[in-house]
């Protein structure tokens, strides 16, 4: 059943809020399991036989990359009050399919000293959990992706198989890195990826369309809507341009008791179900929490810790680039196939985790050169051949650590086009996270000047800006004056409301965080089970 219908779902088991990777895997893995299962989405639902035209609009200077998903206007309406300014409408997708539509597609495992980051460092918080705890999810996470990858990875943690499929081979550009790596002795390996590197359940094999932020054309890159799908096909509902406005509880306080959603015309449905999942993302989710507000509970819903938006978390980016003397075949891939976790571990509480990536999109395309000058003929095919193919660039994700005072609050002005508050981001850098992209871009110098490169920017620390990853505004834990909810993922407060989001990270390394949200939600669709 398509979104048309937007009436709420009768008898539903579970209600999912939100259509990104980790409501996708739960509501499929649900389904799966015999239950009825209906997931409300605020976005709505794009036509997968658009993504050619997404990718070619992409790709035209006129037109922003907000664009091409439909991202910002007043229903995506925020604030930003923060020192820093926090651009969140370039960081999401409201939609069936969520962020994973415009996203990277890298998928680490977080490290095992991730886990126990507070006893190994003094720094940030323990996770309630350990790396061999949410391992078998992992694995099982990696194979509903469909990763790409090698075990050619010394720093990374202990895996039990290989990956599901091969790992793609790396680019030229990578090979002219490996070496001024080796002479510095710095190791470099393989990226896991989302993305098909051979096809599989009648989906392609990745064609190098090279768009891949912020449009896959050929499906190749995992998104979301392959899970949602595959709910669908199990008899799960999804009811798309409906944004929940609130969740309501019973008298005694301890149950969710229906999702208060609004449709397109304006008229506000009650879903009821037995067991909620909330799956809106790291911003959204914490809102979603705060607007549910009730007399039992006048500071938002699962909020007795009062953390409910607190140690919100992204990571920062690093990079330095510039160009060499040679041909260094940059945009010929459209992804990153060579990274190393060597400066990952923390030594001690001096700085925080680094990854470093060798980028393959240095430097502008053939395409963008072309597009974006005002010459035609032989000047424009002059201008590209001087300026296009000598790029080299790396960057870095850099670990921030979970600061109270960092949070995604109510607006207490500015309202969406519901009338309800829009989320605050109040966002700032630390010392801590300054020497940590100072460290990165010491290495990235040293590479470069390796490589014999003539360096021409650095990104760092104070020109810095998120990846794009909200993190840790539901924390888990196990005591419930100190986090949001337990390590089975349920609200210490309401028994029926479960968050498999990086909301609930308590840290956040410096991993790509996709893969553990869905290890999580996988976990997280065993416990609502075992209740049901």
């Amino acid at each position: 059943m398509t979104g048309a219908d937007r009436q709420p779902t009768e008898g539903a088991d579970v209600c999912v809020v939100g259509a990104g990777p980790a409501g996708g895997l739960v509501a499929d893995r649900l389904a799966r399991e015999g239950y009825d299962v209906v997931i409300l989405e605020a976005g709505p639902r794009f036509d997968e036989s658009d993504r050619e035209q997404r990718m070619e609009r992409s790709i035209r200077p006129a037109h922003g990359p907000n664009s091409v998903w439909g991202m910002g206007g007043p229903r995506d309406a925020y604030a930003s009050t923060g020192d820093r300014h926090y651009p969140l409408n370039a960081a999401r997708v409201k939609g069936v399919g969520g962020s994973t539509l415009h996203w990277q597609g890298m998928v680490m495992r977080l490290h095992e000293q991730d886990f126990e980051l507070e006893s190994a460092t003094g720094v940030g918080a323990d996770w309630p959990m350990s790396y061999d705890d949410l391992r078998p999810y992992y694995a099982d996470a990696e194979n509903e992706l469909g990763v790409a990858g090698a075990s050619d990875n010394p720093f990374a943690p202990p895996r039990e198989q290989p990956h599901p499929l091969p790992a793609f081979p790396p680019s030229y550009s990578d090979s002219l890195f490996a070496e001024a790596c080796e002479e510095l002795g710095i190791t470099t390996h393989s990226v896991p990826n989302a993305r098909l590197s051979e096809s599989r359940n009648e989906r392609s094999a990745c064609v190098g369309y090279g768009t891949c932020q912020p449009v896959c054309p050929s499906g190749a890159k995992y998104d979301a809507t392959i899970h949602v799908a595959r709910a669908e096909q199990q008899g799960a509902r999804v009811v798309d341009r409906a944004p929940v406005q609130r969740l309501e509880h019973d008298d005694s306080g301890e149950r969710v008791t229906a999702a208060v959603y609004a449709t397109p015309d304006g008229t506000e449905h009650r879903q009821e179900a037995r067991e909620f999942v909330l799956a809106a993302g790291g911003v959204e989710n914490p809102r979603l929490l705060l607007l549910s507000e009730s007399e039992q509970y006048p500071d938002g819903l699962a909020n007795s810790s009062g953390l409910v938006g607190r140690y919100f978390m992204d990571h920062l980016f690093a990079g330095a680039g510039g160009t060499l003397d040679e041909p260094t075949r940059q945009n010929h891939v459209g992804f990153n196939t060579t990274e190393s976790h060597q400066f990952y571990d923390r030594p001690d509480d001096s700085r925080g985790a680094i990854k470093l990536e060798f980028l393959n999109y240095a430097g502008p395309s053939p395409v963008e050169m072309a597009l974006s000058g005002d010459d035609w003929g032989d000047a424009m095919l002059e201008r590209i051949r001087d300026g296009y193919g000598t790029h080299v660039a790396m960057g870095a994700l850099v670990e921030q650590p979970p600061r109270k005072e960092n949070r995604v609050r109510l607006h207490p002005e500015r309202t969406d086009d519901h009338g309800n508050p829009v989320p605050d981001v109040v966002w700032s850098l630390d010392e801590y996270t300054r020497r940590t992209i100072e460290r990165a871009n010491e290495i990235q110098r040293e590479i470069l000047e390796e490589l014999g490169a003539d360096i021409e920017w650095t990104v760092g620390p104070d020109a810095t800006g998120p990846a794009f990853h909200h993190m840790g505004t539901t924390r888990m834990g196990n005591d419930p004056e100190t986090s949001v909810v337990n390590p089975q993922l349920r609200t210490h407060d309401l028994q029926n409301l479960t968050i498999p989001s990086s909301s609930v990270f308590p840290t956040g390394g410096a991993m790509n965080p996709t893969l553990t949200i869905a290890a999580l939600a996988l976990k997280a669709a065993d416990h609502v089970a075992e209740r049901l």
